[in-house]
């Protein structure tokens, strides 16, 4: 076992201990898992987004046979094509995620007849660090503008000073648990107790901003919380307060093909949605299909990056084949489910590398509860009422521990060396400058591009980084061979 670890992947905490465990899981995800069915315009389907981050967790797990401790949820590497497929319904999102899926599996496939050693070629540890590294710093901004942010009234605008305290204390919380030697247990769930501490300070803040009229100081929004049990004329709402069923996005796309008609929340979130036509499906798969193919880098880089934390190769064990396929079908089924395609998280690998437990029963116990809990609306609507501050507090531990995992592979490089320090420059600084690459398949009758697909600021510096190193590796081969055909000659000559 890594010295680092304090579970290994194949360590069983206690019943207790890992429901603890599993919870602080859950909570390193939520954030980023319930955004994208939010900033897609279906805050409804939140319930499912965690349901279906769950199956696809469990089939993930099954495929890679339990030996890879991390975490699936909903992937904003295809945002924009979430966007395509919402103009068709819930119909469109499905075959989406059937598509991105199919082509982990099929690269699943080829790698089943041809091997891996062409993955270390194409993305060696002057691809894989930066490209890490990047992951993490992307996230940065995110972070830091949740850390800033009330989740009540917006008439002060974005920027709260109260909900930066607040987020503070979060993130020092974190640290000092984390970094203690007295006591274990708050070392393991770190992220528990900053959250804690953090909605009880919001909390604090929030009633002394009530009982004085103060809006600045309402940091948390309760009114998700009483609406779930009371109407608005003071009605009990009925047994959907306790318990509600998640609009799975199979079953919503079966009802749209019955029906012949497309669900409300569609409608309100792209009224300009229609039923699947034979036009629709080429335009979805042309909107996801480059999407995967690019991600299946992204998921490269964070399995390289997970088997660094725990010392143990997942690309040779369980294998790349087997880790595509669960996250291939586990996407799959995840979106079947729930509502979006499903990757492998940062957040729950720096979760990983924080508290030094990998183990795998751990994560799979948090895919139970994600799905138990998709279920109980209380504990739903309790989960989505932890303030952005907060949350941005934690993550502010999350992404800097997936930078810095990336810098430490820096130490394997030679930065003195121009070809290598060309290839990191050339990830970070398009990356860190937010380069994407729009690729128009679609132009409106003046000429100008209606329709687009975006390739993300990661994936787009991924890119422009291998390209980078494939030049200079040849140029570099080149100059090579051919000073030894004239150290060849003159010995000749001799």
């Amino acid at each position: 076992m890594s010295k680092k670890l304090i579970y290994d992947i194949h360590d069983r905490p206690k019943f207790g201990n890992m429901l603890i465990f599993a919870l602080q899981q859950l909570l390193a995800i939520l954030a980023a898992t319930i955004a994208v069915p939010t900033i897609i315009g279906l805050p409804t389907q939140i319930p499912a987004a965690i349901f279906g981050a769950g199956v696809g967790t469990l089939v993930y797990q099954l495929f890679t046979r339990f030996k890879s401790p991390v975490f699936l949820g909903s992937s904003f590497a295809f945002l924009n094509s979430l966007a395509v497929a919402l103009a068709y319904g819930y119909c469109g999102i499905v075959l989406g995620s059937i598509v991105a899926g199919l082509v982990y599996v099929i690269i699943a496939i080829i790698i089943h007849f041809v091997g891996t050693d062409w993955v270390s070629k194409l993305m060696p540890p002057i691809i894989i660090g930066p490209t890490v590294t990047l992951i993490g710093l992307s996230l940065a901004g995110a972070a830091m503008g949740d850390i800033v942010k009330s989740n009540s009234s917006a008439i002060y605008g974005s920027y709260n000073l109260v909900a930066l305290l607040c987020g503070l204390i979060t993130f020092f919380t974190v640290v000092i648990c984390s970094t203690q030697k007295r006591y274990k247990m708050p070392r393991l769930i770190p992220f528990i107790l900053g959250i804690a501490v953090g909605y009880i300070a919001a909390s604090i803040f929030t009633l002394i901003g009530k009982l004085t009229g103060t809006d600045y100081l309402m940091i948390i929004n309760w009114d998700p919380i009483v609406n779930n049990f009371v109407n608005a004329d003071g009605t009990f709402v009925g047994i959907s307060a306790i318990f509600n069923v998640p609009d799975f996005a199979i079953v919503e796309a079966i009802k749209e093909l019955v029906n012949g008609e497309l669900a409300s929340e569609i409608t309100a979130a792209n009224p300009k949605a229609v039923l699947m036509t034979v036009g629709g499906i080429a335009e979805v798969v042309i909107a996801f299909l480059p999407v995967a193919l690019v991600v299946f880098a992204e998921h490269i880089a964070d399995h390289k990056n997970l088997s660094y934390i725990i010392d143990r190769d997942l690309i040779k064990e369980p294998g790349l084949k087997r880790t595509l396929l669960g996250d291939g079908v586990g996407s799959i089924a995840g979106t079947a489910f729930g509502i979006c395609p499903n990757t492998t998280y940062g957040e729950s690998v720096g979760c990983v590398a924080i508290t030094g437990n990998a183990s795998v029963a751990t994560i799979t116990t948090t895919a139970f509860m994600c799905i138990l809990l998709s279920f109980i609306s209380p504990i739903m609507v309790l989960l989505q009422s932890i303030p952005s501050c907060v949350m941005g507090g934690v993550c502010l531990t999350l992404y800097g521990f997936i930078a810095v995992s990336g810098l430490k592979m820096f130490k394997e490089l030679d930065l003195g060396d121009n070809k290598n320090l060309f290839v990191v420059s050339a990830i970070l600084i398009s990356g860190i400058g937010g380069l994407t690459i729009q690729i128009p398949y679609a132009l409106a009758a003046n000429g100008a591009v209606a329709k687009f697909i975006q390739i993300t600021a990661i994936a787009t510096a991924l890119i422009l980084g291998i390209i980078t190193n494939a030049i200079l590796t040849k140029l570099e081969k080149s100059k090579l061979g051919k000073e030894a055909a004239e150290d060849t000659d003159d010995k000749t000559e001799e």
